[in-house]
């Protein structure tokens, strides 16, 4: 039997949404001068277009692309653009998760649009290269619930007619992201920055702008999905004025979380430290033959929502999870509800890479502690 592991985690926080907040955390560090402010003031205006403005410089996205903070999380900043955009060319749905096969059912089931559905199981990519060109794409970047990543962009033409819509919430920040090939991103700063929950950040390249301006849906658009007013772009939107409230502390959160990311040296040393992550579990895995990732090819393992399987049943699978709740060692890592029973760690660059390395023995010993039972 496993001895039982004599250092715990500082930092139990594993969930993969909300994530953990970053190291040194503190909320009476931020700048709370908004509160109690409209967001339409100055003041509360140029909170927003600064969190807009430093979103931009941080991941140093192509000239003249918007970034803009909307309502409801990743999944508002997806629906607005399916709701807005979708329509005007055939449609090419890649799935292999939970959340790319819900965009396929909205897409095909809310909007009744016919859409050519690539999809694959929990632990592999569809052939990407089965997708038109003349199509518009609709995407996952990294599939939060299974694990698996896309390893590039050589499938995404650069003379594409159609545009490119790419979820991916679990991704920006956290991987090296090919900008000029993606024409529509998603994502919420509650993943991989850690910021709270219930805001959505949408980035339109000018090709997207062009087909917001040039196209008008066949169906009605809810108010919080409008993104055009009089056949233009709500320029608006893109420079802090937000579609409806919101919350301003959240605001002052992430901005807390992008000035970390700016203090540890950028974009880059965030995805070094989630790939460090990685690798820790990585060596892990490789020296005990009861645990495996999900991910079925090394070059596809998310560096962030790291799912793994066991050689357990699902009954115990939960009994572990549990254990390991109860001894404040791992919060929230059980498997999504949808996904094949087994852990998800998250492992962005909010989590050190010394939790990650603490927490591994205590998979070894809880597994054994389920297995015996």
């Amino acid at each position: 039997m496993e001895a039982r592991p004599a250092t715990k985690p500082q930092n139990p926080n594993f969930s993969s949404g909300p994530c953990s907040k970053r190291p040194g955390y503190s909320v009476t560090n931020l700048d709370i001068s908004t509160l109690g402010r409209s967001h339409r003031s100055s003041l509360g205006k140029a909170a927003l277009e600064k969190a807009i403005n430093d979103t931009k410089e941080l991941l140093d996205l192509p000239q003249g692309y918007r970034v803009g903070i909307v309502p409801a999380s990743d999944t508002g900043a997806v629906e607005m653009a399916l709701w807005s955009l979708l329509g005007a060319r055939p449609v090419d749905v890649c799935s292999w998760e939970s959340f790319g096969a819900g965009w396929h059912t909205d897409i095909t089931k809310q909007l009744k649009l016919e859409a050519n559905h690539l999809s694959a199981e929990y632990g592999k990519l569809p052939d990407f290269s089965q997708t038109n060109p003349d199509h518009d794409i609709v995407f996952t970047w990294n599939g939060t619930t299974s694990g698996v990543k896309v390893s590039n962009a050589d499938w995404i033409s650069d003379q594409r007619q159609g545009l490119t819509i790419c979820d991916a919430t679990s991704a920006v920040f956290a991987m090296e992201l090919p900008w000029e090939k993606l024409d529509v991103i998603t994502f919420s700063w509650q993943k991989v920055l850690g910021g709270e929950g219930a805001h959505g950040v949408l980035i339109l390249s000018p090709r997207a702008v062009e087909r917001l301006e040039s196209y008008t849906p066949e169906w009605p658009l809810p108010k919080i999905f409008r993104l055009t007013k009089a056949g233009k772009l709500i320029e608006g939107i893109f420079k802090g004025a937000t579609i409806n409230t919101p919350s301003m502390l959240c605001v002052a959160d992430y901005q807390d979380a992008l000035n970390w990311v700016g203090e540890i040296g950028g974009v880059s040393k965030a995805i070094e430290i989630s790939k460090n992550n990685l690798k820790a579990v990585e060596a892990f895995v490789e020296s005990n033959d009861w645990i495996h990732f999900l991910a079925e090819n090394p070059a596809e393992r998310s560096n962030t929502s790291v799912c793994l399987t066991l050689d357990l049943e699902p009954d115990q699978v939960k009994a572990l999870v549990k254990l390991l709740d109860n001894e404040g060692v791992a919060y929230d890592i059980g498997a999504y509800r949808d996904a094949p029973a087994g852990l998800r760690l998250w492992c962005g660059a909010t989590v050190s890479t010394a939790d990650v390395e603490a927490l591994l023995p205590w998979l070894g010993w809880g597994y054994q502690q389920v297995k015996n039972a």
